[in-house]
């Protein structure tokens, strides 16, 4: 009598649209830096595809801008106490992240995406290695300054958009690091570090173009500086050619691409950091065995590929 009670139990769950798959459908957060952001938003869209495909219900969380450190430590605490089966975080500082990343995977498996943090407690780190985005960016940068002034010489500098941010300051490393070694004849004439704010870099940029007498070049290591660089760049008064190579891309800069105000884009692909990365912390929940570090790669976008397939992929990933 108790089996037929059983059976019946279980047809009458299945009626009702409510079988034991559904009920054990496991959930992982996903925290990135900026909501708004069209990069962050394609590694959502990248999660979410994620979610569909492997049967996972996937939170999309984060704060209104990369600056807002603290309120990506409040939303890494409150995904915690949601108990989650993982957690997938882009750590928005490097030394602020570690400790509560610490205590967060003490209770939950933590797989970090682009960014690494002060912390050894990530199950996995996905995440683009930085230093050799900077030397690609080193390259561009050296082959448009020979294409418009017949030498590799002059001034360069480089931009960051804020300090603390362990992918930006691995970028500018990569990047100091190929000019000292192959570009002796170029100059880094100044390192400035913004906090943020495109108008804060916007007049960096200014005072740099007035006051650096043989500006060849600039290399700017985040979207957010670039698209200010270029800003400032299309509005000088001076006819001398100044070449840009940043890292990522969004709409303006892609178009700052096609007309001829940029040199080159190292692109990431985020779609994949974020289906990748819940991919990851799906396996890590299951107990199953994880690469600890894995290099999501780049690739370098002129004005020459961007038509092409791939290229057109990574400058406008999919965010529906």
């Amino acid at each position: 009598m108790n089996k037929l009670v059983v059976a019946a139990g279980i047809v009458a769950g299945i009626a009702f649209g409510v079988p034991a798959i559904a009920q054990t459908k496991p959930t992982i957060s996903v925290i990135v830096k900026d909501t708004t952001s069209p990069y962050w938003q394609a590694v959502l869209a990248g999660a979410r595809k994620a979610g569909q495909d492997l049967g996972v219900n996937v939170i999309e969380l984060g704060a209104q801008s990369e600056a807002d450190v603290g309120g990506q430590i409040g939303i890494l605490a409150k995904a915690v106490a949601s108990n989650p089966a993982a957690i997938v975080i882009a750590p928005a500082e490097f030394a602020a992240l570690g400790k509560p990343i610490d205590e967060a995977a003490r209770k939950v498996k933590i797989i970090g995406i682009e960014s690494a943090a002060d912390t050894k407690a990530m199950t996995s780190l996905l995440a683009t290695d930085n230093v050799n985005a900077g030397r690609v960016a080193a390259d561009a940068l050296a082959v448009a300054i020979t294409k418009s002034s017949a030498d590799t010489e002059g001034d360069v500098v480089m931009i960051t958009s804020m300090p603390g941010v362990s992918s930006l300051d691995q970028r500018a490393k990569g990047f100091k690091e190929a000019v000292a070694a192959k570009y002796k004849a170029l100059d880094i004439a100044a390192e400035k570090v913004a906090d943020g704010k495109p108008a804060t870099v916007l007049g960096i940029m200014n005072d740099l173009i007035a006051n650096t007498g043989d500006l060849r070049g600039v290399f700017v290591s985040d979207p957010i500086a670039a698209q200010a660089v270029s800003q400032a760049v299309v509005e000088k008064k001076t006819k001398d050619k100044i070449n840009i190579v940043g890292v990522g891309s969004d709409e303006r800069l892609v178009k700052f691409l096609q007309d001829g105000v940029i040199a080159g884009l190292v692109v990431e692909d985020p779609f994949r950091m974020g289906y990748d990365g819940v991919k990851t912390a799906l396996a890590a929940s299951k107990g199953e065995k994880v690469s600890a570090n894995v290099d999501n790669g780049v690739a370098l976008v002129t004005k020459a590929n961007m038509s092409s397939s791939r290229s057109q992929e990574l400058l406008k990933p999919k965010v529906e």
